[in-house]
Order: structure tokens, then C-alpha cells, then sequence
């Protein structure tokens, strides 16, 4: 999908609309007059003058697909049109934003300024009338960010529930995702080390680890049973056994979250067990229904998942007893899922309303980042996973449950390091819209 493709006109007009409604409630519910949203500066690193890559606000991104645009502003008055303070330097030593253009500008009142500090002239003339949303660096003059929590909460909430144009960003985003994956497997395939891996997937997704959604896991063999891997050997293992990369991309600002575990010997034991959990994934993926506690998901998967330990050996225990006991955390440590959207790890996955609150994990299980109640509108990530991981390992040595594990099994899969399969995931008011599967269903 094009910037410039006439569809987005339509799409963008229907979320701008959506933005406006939520940004009037927010206010209302706050008692301010005005939303104003600085883009952010970039940082600098310490007794440097090297700057950190830039970020920008994701409140900014919501309202424009502009995501390199440090030290611009966007002001928003119920009943006017909004106000895109947009920063373009005189500046040789770097390159400098390109002019706004596309399906939404037509939207702005659009005032370019050439120095940080012009942005106040365009601003309200009084910050304390102002939800100012951002970081307390970003101020100019006396517009300093103050972060109303009642807009802020009011405005996150209401995030998690995607429009239809934020659904085609998304899309497009689970494309580049997938096919910078089957580039990722075609070099594990061929023999490449992890570095040669991670090179292949930024070169098909065609973006720089900068503009990837986050930074790319990329694990072979036993480094697959560390979850946030995200070192590279530049050497191949002598043996490769197993290839987890969990990668993403972006699109507009909107991010695709998406894991694969691959065998290096196809009709081995792994790869049975990755067949199993695989299964088991996309019957989670059917649970994302409108009106499903993800909460409940989350906990049935810890029973499948038992299960599946059981069928292969690994326990000796009910999948009940593994779950009650703490069992299945051992080796699935982590949620099911979050939220993603702007962020890979959206906001609000703890939101108990739009005024605020917070809907408690379930206990035991502290990693869990998302405990709404689904809806239509609302996407998530799907990735149950299985691991041997040492340090997990030995404490349950310790524990009485160690007699209902055969340990022998356990040695068997510890050199492939485990299994985790994600799917992005799309609430309807019918049946979920898998955005990954029908993105590598696209891709073949």
C-alpha cells in the first residue's frame, strides 16, 4: 500500500474523525481547552554530541504517519481544524524533514518554522488551559508537558480500539514483517550465523534497525531459551539445531510483532513439539473473540500448553496439576500477549475504563501485560511459548514437582532452547482477522 493510494483518503477522513471525537471527551473530562502534542527531541549521548535515535511520540504518530519530524507540534481546539506546527531547519550538516504531503495534510492548518523555539508563536497563549502530552524536555517557553491524567487516560483506553484505517497500516506492516521472515529462514536454512540472519531480515523488510518496530531476536540453538535475545554471533554454530526470531515492522508508524521457531531437522522431535505448540496457537488465536477475558485465555493456554508437555514426555503430572502447582510457568514464564499498535507493547493493557483504574493480573502470573475484556477493534499479540531454560530449571530441581519431570527428556530439548510462535491478531465483531497468517498466506 501506497501513501498516496486514493483508498487511504476515505480510511484517514473516518480516524481523523475518531481522533477528534476522543481528543473532545478527553478534554471535557479533564477541563482543558486545548490538546497540544509535541513530536519530541531527539537526545544526546553523555559528554557527546552523538544523538540517541530519534522517537518519536506516539500520541503525534496517532494523528499523523509522520514519524521524522523532531521538534514539531500538533494543537487541537474542539471545533477547529487542527494545527500542525511542523519544524523544517536551514540545516546543511543533516538531512531535514521533508515538507508534509499526502492523503491527510489536507486536514492541517500547516505552519512550518525553521528554529525549535518558533513553535511557542504557534502554540495557546495559555499552557495552563492546554493537555500537553509528552516528556518535560520537550517544552518551548512555558509550554511545558504536564500529562492531565484524565485525558491521558481517557485518550489510552480508547487506543486499544483500532480503526479501520490504523487495520491497513497494520496490514501493510505484517507484510513487511513476513517478508523479511521468510528471508530470516531462508538464511538459517542456508547456514548463516546469527549476525548473517539479522542482516538478511533487514535488507528484505528493506528498513534500518532504526525503523524496525524493536530490536530483532534472533536465536540459535540454546539462545532461543532467552527470551529478549538480542545479541549476534557472527560465527555459526557447529550444529544448528533450532532458529527462533521474533521481528517485526512498521508501517506509518503502526508496528506487526511476529515470532517463528524453526528445526533445523524437519522430522525430528523438536520439530513435533513445534508442530504441537503451533496447534495449540492458532486455537488461541480463535479465542480472540469479543467479550473473552484475555485473562482466562491467558490461563487456558498454561493448561493446553501443560498438556502438551505431557503428551511429549516432559511431565508426568495432570496439565491441572502443572498450572495449580506453578509447573507450566517453568516453562512458559511469560503473558500470552500484550496489545500492539502504535507501540509493539501498546498502552493500557491494565486499563479498567476510560476513567482510569487497573484490572489485576491473575495470580501467579506476573508477566502477563494485558488483562482487558476483548472487543471489536482491539488487536493483539498471540505467542504461547515453551522453553528450557536453566536458571527456571534448577530452582524446580528443588521442588517436591522435580519427581513428576523426566529430567532425561528435559536434557534431550535443552540444547534447542525452546519454542515461541506470535501472531497478531485483530478483534471483530465475527470471527478474528489473523493479520500474520493471512500475510504469509499471502506470501507464498
Amino acid at each position: 500500500m501506497d501513501s498516496r493510494h486514493p483508498d487511504l483518503h476515505p480510511l484517514y477522513d473516518e480516524h481523523l474523525a475518531t481522533l477528534r471525537q476522543r481528543a473532545d471527551a478527553a478534554l471535557a473530562r479533564g477541563g482543558f481547552d486545548h490538546l497540544v502534542i509535541p513530536a519530541g527531541h531527539p537526545r544526546y549521548q553523555f559528554l557527546d554530541d552523538r544523538p540517541y535515535t530519534f522517537y518519536v511520540n506516539p500520541h503525534f504518530k496517532h494523528w499523523v504517519p509522520s514519524t521524522k519530524a523532531p521538534g514539531s507540534w500538533i494543537v487541537y481546539t474542539p471545533g477547529r481544524r487542527p494545527r500542525l506546527v511542523f519544524l523544517q531547519p536551514h540545516d546543511y550538516w543533516h538531512a531535514v524533514p521533508e515538507a508534509p504531503a499526502g492523503y491527510w495534510v489536507e486536514h492541517f492548518e500547516i505552519v512550518v518554522i525553521r528554529e525549535p523555539a518558533e513553535a511557542r508563536a504557534h502554540l495557546p497563549a495559555d499552557p495552563a488551559r492546554c493537555a500537553i502530552l509528552g516528556e518535560a524536555e520537550w517544552a518551548v517557553a512555558d509550554a511545558v508537558p504536564n500529562n492531565p491524567r484524565a485525558v491521558l487516560d481517557h485518550l489510552h483506553y480508547h487506543r486499544a480500539f483500532k480503526t479501520a484505517y490504523e487495520l491497513a497500516m497494520m496490514r501493510v506492516a505484517s507484510r513487511i514483517g513476513v517478508r523479511a521472515h521468510r528471508a530470516a529462514e531462508a538464511a538459517f536454512r542456508a547456514g548463516e550465523s546469527e549476525f548473517g540472519i539479522h542482516m538478511a531480515y533487514v535488507a528484505a523488510a528493506r528498513q534500518t534497525e532504526a525503523d524496525l518496530p524493536y530490536s530483532n531476536i534472533i536465536a540459535l540453538n540454546e539462545h532461543a531459551a532467552i527470551l529478549h535475545y538480542t545479541e549476534f554471533d557472527h560465527a555459526p554454530p557447529a550444529h544448528p539445531r533450532s532458529f527462533l526470531i521474533d521481528a517485526g515492522g512498521s508501517f506509518h508508524g503502526y508496528a506487526s510483532d511476529i515470532t517463528r521457531t524453526y528445526a533445523a531437522q524437519r522430522d525430528g522431535e523438536f520439530q513435533a513439539l513445534i508442530d504441537a505448540v503451533d496447534r495449540a496457537q492458532l486455537g488461541f488465536c480463535d479465542g480472540v473473540r469479543a467479550g473473552r477475558d484475555y485473562r482466562d485465555l491467558h490461563v487456558h493456554a498454561h493448561h493446553v500448553l501443560a498438556g502438551i508437555l505431557r503428551e511429549h514426555g516432559v511431565i508426568r503430572m495432570s496439565a491441572e496439576a502443572a498450572v495449580e502447582t506453578g509447573v507450566s510457568a517453568v516453562f512458559f514464564p511469560h503473558g500470552l500477549g500484550h496489545g500492539i499498535g502504535l507501540q509493539v507493547h501498546e498502552v493500557a493493557g491494565f486499563a479498567a475504563g476510560e476513567d482510569g483504574g487497573t484490572i489485576a493480573r491473575p495470580e501467579g502470573h506476573p508477566y502477563l501485560r494485558l488483562t482487558r475484556v476483548l472487543a471489536p477493534g482491539m488487536v493483539v499479540t498471540i505467542e504461547p511459548g515453551l522453553y528450557f531454560i536453566d536458571m527456571l530449571l534448577a530452582e524446580l530441581r528443588k521442588r517436591p514437582e522435580a519427581a513428576d519431570i523426566d529430567w532425561d527428556r528435559v536434557a534431550a530439548f535443552r540444547p534447542y532452547g525452546g519454542i515461541r510462535i506470535e501472531d497478531d491478531v485483530a478483534c471483530t465483531t465475527e470471527a478474528p482477522e489473523n493479520l500474520t497468517r493471512d500475510a504469509f498466506a499471502e506470501a507464498i
